[in-house]
């Protein structure tokens, strides 16, 4: 109990500090994650909406919803698949770039914030410990 609550509440501070951080760039946190997969991506910035919706764990119609809602702030276009006709990729612009890279610029400051207590050794030894448990959870 002592070991999950306090992921629980860490969880809750990491949840405040990363509205935060996207608040700042007028981001949503699901329009952080739709943007950040495709940065992800590499060159050029783009996947399917089916492998957005693998990325980002959500419905395809919650991501039908999330693409047209991007589309209209200009940080995604749709584009024609160059491999299937009937597919479209779902591209990173320029304007969705420079939005996603300041506003992970600005998570990570308010997440090195909270690591701060740790010293490195020790950090590596928490993430260590937090894999060993996530991978337990998904099986």
């Amino acid at each position: 109990m002592h070991v999950l609550s306090r992921i629980s509440r860490l969880a809750r501070h990491l949840d405040r500090a990363r509205k935060q951080a996207f608040a700042t760039h007028g981001l949503e946190t699901w329009e952080f994650d739709v943007l950040s997969a495709l940065r992800r991506a590499g060159k050029p910035y783009q996947l399917s909406p089916g492998r957005l919706v693998a990325e980002t764990m959500v419905t395809s119609g919650t991501m039908t919803n999330r693409v047209d809602r991007l589309v209209e702030r200009g940080f995604v276009e749709r584009r024609a698949d160059p491999d299937d006709r009937r597919g479209v990729r779902v591209c990173l612009t320029a304007s969705g770039r420079r939005t996603v890279d300041a506003a992970l610029v600005e998570l990570l400051e308010h997440e090195r914030e909270i690591l701060s207590a740790l010293d490195p050794t020790r950090a590596a030894q928490v993430a260590d410990a937090l894999r060993t448990l996530t991978r337990s959870v998904r099986s």
